[in-house]
């Protein structure tokens, strides 16, 4: 019997234990006695109400005996500390911040066994307060309406005048913020403006704020983020590393930096993409990229890569060798294998490190790529960079393999282009007729006239289709080892119909980009080759006939479908790695968020009660069905003149069983005052065809 009651009562039982526990273990632990209780007062007393209780439990515990010290003494002098500091005790009525309770357990162990007289007071020191007097960037509430949910992360400290701990860390602090400048905002809260303090804290179930991990406290607001759903909270170790790489990677969405060795280096700007600006940064230390190198690692993604490489003097002649990197911190921005790189000495500041970027964010001259095409106005399919109502315009490209002969040929190109940018200051503008000459630097100007190189390893289609029975010196896998590589310039001329203006052609386009596609070549291209020397004054003479020929003669409106350029890899090698890009939403953060929810709902007063009613409803429900009655069935009342005499009349199925295996006795014979017996089940009616009747 007692197992099967168990068994019937296991729910309640346990749901009673369950809030008993939480009752009498959870609550008293996580709701312990205040310092107000400790001097018998309300919860915020005023100051003078906690001198006066002070003053009488002094005059009690504290007599001329002068007892030895117990914890109880040591709470009554702390409690009277904290609640007479205007500083303290607002931090602790407001917020329930108690930064230096640990003091009691100290006095107690250091002065135990001897009397009160011999302790240092005052117990709490307050020797750390009015630090605060330069701290940076302080918000009043209407700064902070003004910053937060904007497109520039804001970090926020929340601190106290009058927390120890604040103090110490507004050291820190100021790195951090010089750290992050460009790259996001900082600011500071006191506790004082209430409201905006609030806003910033948590919230308990019974809705007090308070700081789980106490002062200083940090709240970061992503980009665009203007409320608590979105803002989140620092929990980590309080250093500028840690701090600055939570702001950058979870906040920002900025890319970690990786560093390379001697080895991985090479590996790395090999297969970084030939288009792309090695940047590379030597350090000392082997700390983390500042914020504003890896902002700008995301910024010019498609131009440039970035790594890190600790320096080691060991290394030295290596890097001087391959770099002319004589020390470190040193910065290196390498736009090919075959040129010289340029190098930095010394730290960089954000405002330093973005004006070196924006000179060296790509080579001297740009790359014809698919991603490119379109902006350096070489795509049949688009339009000059001078703008849409521009008729004709032009495309120099530089084809060949990566090799030395390439690489000088790129910085020849890069001279003609300078020439005619200088126009007529330039040597070959006051030796040679300048009449020429000066078309091609006026196309220049009027940007109907790009300069741009194509990689003739990686394009191979698109050179066979422009060099035609030449491609194999410029383009694609070398034949033969020995065979030397020939680039060479071409000279794309784009026509725009200039009959799109009226209906016609606009029917023209309509149908065209209807049933063709938008991605129909909407011009023209005519191809010419340049066949002579390496001089730059030759280059630019025929650059500029080119130019002239093609403004002021008529040649018939050809179109052709040329080949697509081979998509290059424009995303950045971070962003391929695993580990380098922020995971905001991984399984850990999710977890450590529901074991903060579970933390805080067992410190819930409302839990405990719960249980218990949920007991008593469980044992109510469990009583009902135990003595639920099931009531008796009606009995069947017998016909009028029933000669039983109220005997029981057998059950339906009992009945239709006899029915089936009834058997008809004999008739009696007669007798001379027959009687039937009260138990018999059948008499004979009197008919005119004898049956039996059935009760």
């Amino acid at each position: 019997m007692a197992i099967a009651a168990a068994k019937r009562y296991w729910l309640p039982l346990f749901l009673s234990a369950l809030g008993f526990f939480f009752q009498l273990v959870v609550l008293p632990r996580s709701f312990p006695p205040s310092h107000y209780d400790v001097l018998g007062l309300k919860r915020n007393a005023s100051i003078e109400e906690v001198g006066v209780a002070y003053d009488e439990l002094a005059s009690k515990l504290f007599s001329e005996l002068d007892p030895p010290v117990t914890t109880e003494h040591v709470k009554i002098r702390y409690a009277f500390e904290l609640l007479t500091n205007p500083l303290w005790k607002r931090d602790y009525d407001l917020f329930g911040i108690d930064e230096q309770l640990h003091v009691i357990n100290k006095v107690v162990n250091q002065y135990g066994g001897e009397t009160f007289s011999k302790i240092d007071l005052p117990l709490i020191n307050a020797s750390l307060l009015g630090l605060f007097s330069d701290a940076p960037n302080k918000l009043t509430p209407a700064e902070a309406i003004s910053v937060i949910g904007k497109s520039k992360p804001l970090l926020i400290q929340v601190y106290s005048l009058g927390s120890p701990r604040c103090a110490q860390f507004i050291g820190t602090w100021k790195m951090i913020g010089s750290l992050l400048e460009g790259v996001a905002q900082t600011g500071m809260v006191e506790l004082g403006d209430v409201q905006l303090a609030s806003y910033l804290a948590e919230t308990k179930f019974t809705k007090q704020p308070y700081f789980r991990k106490g002062l200083p406290a940090l709240v970061a607001f992503p980009p665009n983020c203007s409320n608590a759903n979105c803002y989140e909270r620092y929990d980590g170790q309080f250093s500028v590393d840690a701090i600055v790489d939570w702001m950058a990677t979870d906040i920002i969405g900025l890319p970690r930096i990786l560093y390379q060795s001697k080895e991985s280096l090479v590996k790395f700007i090999v297969t970084s993409g030939r288009h792309k600006v090695k940047v590379i940064c030597f350090s000392k230390t082997g700390e983390r990229a500042a914020p504003f190198v890896r902002k700008a690692a995301k910024d010019y993604q498609a131009e440039a890569s970035f790594a890190f490489v600790l320096w080691k003097e060991l290394e030295f002649s290596l890097w001087w060798n391959m770099f002319g990197v004589e020390s470190a911190p040193a910065f290196v921005f390498l736009k090919d294998s075959y040129s010289k790189p340029f190098v930095y000495h010394g730290a960089l500041e954000s405002s330093q490190f973005q004006k070196i970027m924006e000179d060296y964010k790509q080579h001297e001259l740009p790359q014809l790529r698919s991603v490119t095409s379109m902006e350096l106005g070489c795509d049949a399919r688009g339009f000059s960079r001078a703008g849409n109502d521009t008729l004709t315009w032009y495309c120099l490209v530089l084809v060949g393999r990566a090799s030395r002969t390439m690489a000088q040929m790129r910085e020849t190109m890069y001279r003609v282009r300078d020439m005619l940018m200088t126009g007529d200051d330039s040597d070959y503008a006051r030796k040679v007729n300048a009449s020429v000459p000066m078309v091609a630097a006026t196309a220049l100007k009027e940007n109907r006239l790009t300069f741009t190189w194509l990689d003739g390893d990686v394009q191979l289609k698109y050179c066979q289709f422009f060099l035609d029975s030449e491609f194999y010196k410029s383009c694609g896998p070398r034949r033969y080892e020995n065979d030397s590589d020939v680039p060479q310039i071409l000279i794309v001329r784009y026509l725009r119909n200039s009959t799109e203006d009226n209906v016609e052609a606009d029917k023209w386009k309509h149908f065209r980009d209807q049933y063709m596609g938008k991605d129909a070549n909407a011009a023209s291209q005519l191809i010419a080759r340049y066949t002579g020397s390496d001089d730059v004054k030759e280059i630019i003479q025929w650059i500029s006939h080119i130019i002239e020929r093609g403004d002021t003669r008529e040649y018939p409106y050809f179109t052709f479908t040329s080949p697509e350029l081979v998509a290059e890899d424009s995303v950045s090698m971070w962003s391929k790695s695993k580990g380098i890009l922020p995971s905001r939403g991984s399984i850990k953060r999710k977890l450590e968020k529901l074991y903060l929810y579970i933390s805080d709902l067992v410190t819930d007063p409302r839990v405990g009660p719960s249980f218990l009613l949920g007991a008593c409803l469980s044992f109510a429900t469990i009583w009902l069905q135990k003595n639920r009655t099931i009531q008796p069935a009606t009995p069947v009342s017998h016909q009028k003149g029933d000669p039983t005499d109220g005997a029981r009349r057998p059950p339906a199925t009992e009945r239709r069983g006899q029915e089936a295996q009834l058997v008809v006795p004999p008739r009696p014979s007669p007798m001379k005052n027959p009687r039937m017996p009260s138990s018999c089940c059948y008499h004979q009616v009197p008919t005119r065809s004898s049956s039996l009747v059935i009760y």
